[in-house]
């Protein structure tokens, strides 16, 4: 028997939901869900289905919903799913705060139903290609940079973006948060447009994330330090960059100082093939989107938990909120001269964490040498099955 699924939204993700469920075997896209009748009937027209105008239109027809509306409404309307026995996928962010979450979460376990949460980087496949390298990390950059889509609205960068890479940092790092220092700033609306924040894990690895919707450059991109090496992972072009030091490099044996200078000469140009050499990721051309859709289906009829859970998703949001009060509090304002900003991007580095520069300066974030990476016990990432 087909799992009858009906979409929730029939913006701009919601449209692409309703397409791709059309590519799934047994399932029925039962309708697609707008308040605007003429979203409605665009995205049923495309997709052989039914345009419904309420959720409660849809109670008794259907097994499992997709919604895809905005961040304010995830809250009442996956509730009203889950409470009339109805497995629920909600978009990023699962809600507005962690009291919403927590309601989502209770209902789901209440009712047994599956709560997936739409973190859509946990399918990409150069994620996927990389987990092997990213054991143990003790520094994580990610940088999620766009252009202003008009979209998402009720919420700003940190819930809208950033989250993303939040998602995908405390799942690699697998340690609570110890301290969080954020800055923003909101220049199109009421909500913040770019922000940036520095994350403590109680493990000792620092993680530095930034985001703006506001860029004249489009950039979803990963760096990754261990005592493995450091890997970069371009989520947009679904490709990742090994390296990784020669044995030479890990027990503190070569000293580039002791080098005749025709060796110097001859390793310059060949730093990344002896030294440091590297491995090219070349991820598969699969749908992340899709895949994500295949997981929710497959958790339904195998009564297992999805990839990401509520629970999860809602961790995300902890710190999300605790990120949104550091900004709140640092009180950046830029007045109408473009004057006043208050704190700079070097107070996210405690004082105890720099070093000085050889100008004198204290901005260099100080770090271990491989070789003097404390041995930590290895927290194995599993490759999703």
């Amino acid at each position: 028997m087909p799992l009858r699924i009906a979409v929730i939204g029939a913006g701009h993700l919601g449209r692409f939901h309703a397409k791709l469920l059309g590519e799934l075997d047994d399932v029925e896209l039962v309708g697609v869900v707008d308040p605007v009748e003429e979203s409605a009937l665009r995205v049923a027209a495309e997709c052989n289905t039914s345009a419904i105008a309420t959720v409660k239109d849809l109670l008794g027809r259907i097994d499992a919903a997709i919604v895809a509306t905005p961040t304010r409404f995830h809250h009442a309307v996956g509730c009203e799913l889950l409470r009339n026995g109805v497995h629920v996928l909600i978009e990023k962010p699962l809600a507005l705060n962690v009291a919403e979450c927590d309601e989502l979460v209770r209902l789901a376990e209440q009712e047994r139903r599956v709560l997936q949460v739409g973190h859509i980087e946990r399918f990409n496949p150069a994620l996927d290609q990389a987990l092997p390298y990213l054991q143990n990390p003790k520094y994580i950059d990610a940088a999620r940079y766009s252009g202003y889509t008009f979209r998402s609205t009720d919420i700003g960068v940190v819930l809208d973006l950033m989250i993303h890479d939040l998602d995908v940092v405390m799942m690699l790092v697998g340690s609570p948060v110890a301290d969080v220092s954020a800055f923003g700033l909101a220049l199109m609306g009421r909500h913040e447009d770019v922000a940036r924040t520095r994350l403590h894990f109680a493990n000792g690895a620092i993680a530095d994330l930034s985001a703006s919707r506001v860029s004249y450059e489009a950039k979803r991109q990963m760096q990754v330090w261990s005592p493995a090496g450091h890997v970069n992972i371009d989520f947009a072009t679904r490709t990742a960059v090994v390296a990784q030091p020669a044995a030479m490099l890990r027990n503190g044996s070569f000293d580039p100082d002791q080098l005749p200078l025709a060796e110097k000469a001859r390793l310059k140009d060949r730093v990344f093939e002896e030294l440091i050499p590297l491995k090219r990721l070349a991820a598969g051309a699969t749908n992340a989107l899709l895949d994500e859709q295949r997981d929710f289906i497959t958790a339904i009829r195998a009564g297992r938990q999805p990839r990401v859970t509520g629970r999860q998703a809602r961790e995300v949001i902890v710190v999300a909120e605790r990120i949104l009060a550091s900004i709140a509090n640092q009180q950046w304002r830029v007045d109408s001269e473009g004057a006043g900003v208050d704190r700079s991007v070097g107070d996210l580095v405690p004082a105890g964490e720099r070093e000085l520069r050889p100008d004198g300066g204290a901005d260099i974030l100080r770090g271990p040498h491989w070789h003097r990476t404390p041995v930590m016990p290895p927290r194995e990432i599993k490759r999703p099955a």
